[in-house]
C-alpha cells in the first residue's frame, strides 16, 4: 500500500504568520484572543476573536491581485508558499502534472459577499466588483495556489463545515494512493471574522460572551465555566507525498499519515449524535487503518471547542473508543490558544499533531482551571508535556454532523 508522508507545513494563525512562531506560541501556552479590530464590534454580544495580526499580503502579491482576492485566499496562498519552501519541492515541467492542490474552506469569501451586498444596496449593481464571484467561492484558495505554483494535478476544495481542512487532507491522500498525484498541497483556509458571521454565530448561541473584558481567558475547553467558542481565522497547508517520491528527492520527512476516517451523524445540523456515536466510528476506523490499538496512541488533539455540549460529547466518545486507556492518553485542545478556525481548524490541528510527533512535545490546554466533572480525562492543562509522542490523532467535528479523525505516526523508514 502507498505510504504518505508530510514534508512541509505552512501556517498563518492568530499565534503567528509562520509555522515556527505558531508552534512556539502553542508550546508557551499563548492566547491569540483579543478585542476584534477588523470591524466595529460594539453592537455584538461578544467582542472578541482570535485575529491574524500584522498580515500583509502585498509582501507576496502585487497590489492589484490583493484587491482581487478575499482574505481567506490570501491566507491560503501564504501558507502554501511556506509549506512548499519548507518541503524543498520544486514544481517544474517534469512534475507539475503530478502535483495536486486540495484546500478546503467552510465559508469561502464571506467578507467579500458582505461587502458586495452593501455595495449593491447603497450604490447599485453597476458598482459590484466583476471579481465578486471568484473572490467568494470556496474553491478559489486551491485554484489560486495551483495557478501560483503551476501545479496541474487535481485542484479543488472540500467543504464540510469545520471538517473542511481535515477532509481535504484525506481527499489529497486518496489522490496520491490511487495514483492521480505524487504530491499534494492539502489544508484549509478561513477568514470569517466579519459582522455577518459574528451575527449568525451569536444568534446561534455558539460564541463565548462571558469574558469580553478578558479575551485570553474566554476559550476554555473542558472547563466547567466554558460558555462558547472563540472565532479564529487563518490557514494551514501541508505538503503530502508518496513516500518513495519524497525519498527519491531527499526530502525531510516530518511524520507519516497513517490513518484517516470520515463519518456522518445523520442526526442534527448542529448537535452531535448522542454519546458522540459518529465520532466514535471515525476514531475507530482511523485507529484500525493506522494499525494501532487504542492503548498505543500517544496523543489526541481534541476538537474541544469550549462549548458545553461538544466538549462533553467528545469526552464520552473518547471514553467509548479508548476504554480505560482514555485516562492515560494525553489530550489537549489547542483551540484554547488559537481559537476555532472553522474550515481551517482541522488542517491546523492535524499539522499540530504531525509536529507533536516530530518534536515529541504536546501543547497544553490553557484556561482549564475548574474541570467539568463530565470531562475528567487528561487534558494536559496549562503546561507543555514532553514526549515521546510516537503517534497522534486529530479529531474534528462540524455542523451537519461531520466527523473526521486523522492519525500521524513517527516516520521509521
Amino acid at each position: 500500500m502507498t505510504r504518505i508522508v508530510v514534508t512541509g507545513v505552512g501556517m498563518v494563525t492568530p499565534l503567528g504568520l509562520d509555522t515556527q512562531t505558531t508552534w512556539d506560541g502553542l508550546l508557551a501556552g499563548q492566547s491569540g484572543a483579543d478585542t476584534v479590530s477588523l470591524f466595529d464590534v460594539e453592537p455584538f454580544p461578544t467582542t472578541i476573536a482570535c485575529e491574524v495580526k500584522d498580515f500583509d499580503p502585498s509582501t507576496f502579491m502585487d497590489r492589484k491581485e490583493v484587491r482581487q482576492t478575499d482574505r481567506y485566499i490570501q491566507f491560503a496562498m501564504a501558507a502554501a508558499d511556506q509549506a512548499v519552501n519548507e518541503s524543498g519541492l520544486e514544481v517544474t515541467d517534469d512534475n507539475r502534472n503530478e502535483v495536486a492542490t486540495i484546500i478546503g474552506s467552510g465559508y469561502g469569501g464571506i467578507g467579500t459577499v458582505q461587502n458586495a451586498v452593501e455595495t449593491l444596496s447603497t450604490r447599485g449593481p453597476n458598482r459590484v466588483s466583476p471579481f465578486l464571484m471568484p473572490m467568494m467561492v470556496t474553491e478559489m484558495g486551491a485554484s489560486k495556489v495551483s495557478i501560483a505554483l503551476g501545479a496541474r494535478g487535481p485542484a479543488y476544495s472540500v467543504t464540510s463545515s469545520c471538517c473542511s481542512g481535515s477532509d481535504s487532507i484525506g481527499a489529497a491522500a486518496d489522490l496520491i494512493r490511487r495514483g492521480d498525484a505524487k504530491v499534494a498541497l492539502a489544508g484549509g483556509a478561513e477568514a470569517t471574522i466579519t459582522p455577518i458571521a459574528f451575527a449568525g454565530f451569536s444568534q446561534a448561541g455558539a460564541l463565548s460572551t462571558k469574558r469580553n473584558d478578558s479575551p485570553s481567558k474566554a476559550s476554555r475547553p473542558f472547563d466547567v465555566d466554558r460558555d462558547g467558542f472563540v472565532m479564529g481565522e487563518g490557514a494551514c497547508v501541508l505538503v503530502l507525498e508518496d513516500l518513495e517520491h519524497a525519498k527519491a528527492r531527499g526530502a525531510n520527512i516530518i511524520a507519516e499519515l497513517s490513518g484517516f476516517a470520515s463519518t456522518a451523524d445523520a442526526y442534527h445540523i448542529t448537535h452531535p449524535a448522542e454519546n458522540g456515536e459518529g465520532a466514535v466510528r471515525a476514531m475507530r476506523k482511523a485507529l484500525d487503518r493506522a494499525g494501532l490499538a487504542p492503548g498505543e496512541l500517544g496523543y489526541i488533539n481534541a476538537h474541544g471547542t469550549s462549548t458545553p455540549i461538544n466538549d462533553r460529547e467528545e469526552t464520552k466518545a473518547i471514553k467509548t473508543v479508548f476504554g480505560e486507556s482514555a485516562y492515560a492518553v494525553p489530550i489537549s485542545s489547542t483551540k484554547s490558544m488559537h481559537g476555532h478556525l472553522l474550515g481551517a481548524g482541522g488542517a491546523l490541528e492535524a499539522a499540530i499533531c504531525a509536529l507533536a510527533v516530530a518534536n515529541d512535545r504536546i501543547p497544553p490546554t490553557i484556561n482549564l482551571e475548574n474541570a467539568d466533572p463530565d470531562c475528567d480525562l487528561n487534558y494536559t492543562p496549562h503546561e507543555v508535556r514532553n514526549g515521546p509522542v510516537n503517534s497522534a490523532m486529530s479529531n474534528t467535528f462540524g455542523f451537519g454532523g461531520h466527523n473526521t479523525a486523522i492519525i500521524f505516526r513517527k516516520y521509521a523508514g
